[in-house]
């Protein structure tokens, strides 16, 4: 099965991955430092979601993923928190809770700032 769902919690030199299908089995859980996540992006089908919690460092690696062809979503960290498992904070859950409300319709994304934009 293919990877249709990627869930990332940024960090400032390991981010934690949480990839799923279609039907929400958990396909692959993982940590890569930055030079890997970059390979990683590299790799990725074009017809996969990328979801990030929206920070400054999410606009540009989001920006590094549409270029590189999936769709990317930067989540409202407020709107995620609702998924994260209580009393079970870690990044690996972080990544989960994500990858888990990426795939909500309700959840609005906020867009990807350019450069210009972000140096505002």
């Amino acid at each position: 099965m293919s990877i249709l769902t990627i869930g990332i919690d940024l960090a400032k030199s390991v981010f934690q991955i949480h990839s799923m299908n279609a039907r929400g089995t958990v396909l692959q859980r993982r940590k890569l430092s930055r030079s890997q996540f970059q390979t990683f992006l590299e790799k990725l089908e074009k017809g996969c979601l990328i979801a990030m919690e929206a920070c400054g460092s999410a606009h540009h690696w989001g920006r590094m993923a549409q270029r590189l062809g999936p769709e990317v979503r930067l989540l409202p960290p407020h709107l995620v928190k609702p998924y994260v498992a209580p009393g079970k904070k870690n990044d690996a859950n972080d990544a989960a809770a994500i990858a888990e409300a990426a795939t909500r319709p309700h959840i609005k994304p906020v867009p990807v700032k350019t450069e210009e934009q972000q140096a505002f």
